[in-house]
């Protein structure tokens, strides 16, 4: 159907993956967590756009650029690596500061949080499950014989998409609950946000020992 390999392979994979745990969904988790369901949705537009970003790129053969310019892949990698890692010690220096108290602990005090929207599409540009996703596991499932590869692509990205948002939309809902139940502790708001950040600077390293296979 549109071009389409393997549907049900497809979709089962999509939602595997998504499923992972990974910088886009962690940051918007901890975006509704800090900041309630309109910035948690803000952060998750900025994944929607970064990931129809990728798509656009797989579509026009950014795997076989890659692959051919080993050395783009390198400096696109240790770029990701680098910025996943400053949002990792922002939301660890963050949470320290809370738990001395020397910041408020009401979400909208969070500024190792802000711009969401920004934040998440940078994220999810340099995000390496994204990346690996849209340029090695996307593409397999494009029928080269098929008369309209673009509607392909699109009917792909859409599947994702939606896969993604309903993820997500559940993630903005727990966060807002988490919310709630860290308005009033500090302390444990603190050590969530650093679990969160530790999490971020191991995304860092991954992206920096990823390859494309």
């Amino acid at each position: 159907m549109f071009g389409i390999t393997d549907l049900s392979t497809y979709v089962l994979g999509t939602i595997a993956i998504v499923l992972l745990p990974g910088p886009n969904s962690m940051f918007v988790l901890s975006v509704a967590a800090r900041r309630g369901v309109k910035a948690g949705y803000a952060g998750a537009c900025g994944v929607f756009v970064g990931d129809a970003v990728l798509m656009l790129l797989a579509a026009l053969g950014a795997a076989s650029v890659l692959k051919a310019l080993p050395a783009l892949f390198i400096v696109i990698k240790m770029v990701g690596a680098a910025y996943l890692t400053w949002i990792g010690l922002q939301l660890l220096i963050g949470a320290v500061r809370r738990w001395r108290g020397e910041v408020s602990a009401e979400p909208t005090a969070s500024a190792d949080l802000s711009q969401p929207f920004r934040k998440a599409l940078v994220i999810s540009l340099l995000n390496p499950k994204a990346i690996l996703f849209f340029v090695s596991f996307f593409i397999q499932f494009v029928d080269p014989t098929y008369a309209w590869p673009g509607l392909t692509f699109l009917a792909l990205g859409a599947i994702a998409q939606v896969c993604s948002a309903v993820y997500l939309s559940v993630l903005i809902f727990a966060g807002a609950r988490l919310a709630q139940a860290f308005a009033a502790r500090r302390r444990a708001a603190s050590v969530a946000a650093s679990g969160v950040g530790a999490l971020f600077l191991g995304f860092g390293a991954k992206l920096a020992t990823a390859s494309l296979g």
